[in-house]
């Protein structure tokens, strides 16, 4: 009997792309939480954003809802590595610093000019490839170790496609 490949577990619920999906944001509290049940995170300094890749588009849109693909088009220039057919991901866009902090003032001033210093820090991924992953614990949303088209790796994790950079340069012009 020839050998047969076992298709990948689901890792989500079967769902049409949802569009943009309302962000949870922090809130302030006096004593930070213990236990198990918790997962700290560190805070950048920068603007929050979902990264939305479908049908073969790419939009960085704010945590309100506004589309700034243009504003970070080198951020929807570098989505086109990403491995997937279609995505969701929650962020951050940041200038690191080389201690790896990160202040909201340079990043403003990047923005001023063409800036090829800005990063996105993805901390959630809500969707993928057909699969609505919110009603996953977080923690499996971070870690999971499912397969983004037909590489094994993080879900989040970037892999390169091999595009040239006018192919993506075309692409962010709306040509094919």
């Amino acid at each position: 009997m020839a050998f047969q490949r076992k298709k990948a577990a689901a890792i989500g619920v079967k769902a049409p792309f949802p569009g943009f999906v309302e962000p949870a944001l922090a809130t302030s509290i006096e004593k930070v939480p213990s236990g198990d049940r918790w997962i700290h995170e560190i805070k950048f300094d920068g603007y929050r954003v979902q990264l939305h890749i479908h049908n073969d588009a790419i939009k960085v849109l704010t945590r309100r809802g506004n589309d700034w693909t243009r504003r970070f088009s080198k951020i929807a220039a570098d989505a086109y590595l990403i491995n997937a057919g279609s995505a969701i991901i929650d962020g951050e866009v940041v200038v690191p610093a080389a201690d790896g902090t990160t202040d909201f003032s340079v990043l403003q001033n990047e923005l001023r000019g063409k800036s090829n210093r800005i990063v996105m820090i993805a901390f959630d991924l809500l969707y993928l490839n057909g699969q609505d992953l919110r009603k996953l614990p977080l923690i499996q949303r971070k870690v999971h170790p499912g397969k983004t088209d037909r590489e094994d790796s993080h879900p989040v994790q970037r892999k390169y496609r091999g595009r040239r950079q006018r192919d993506v340069r075309a692409r962010l012009q709306g040509r094919p």
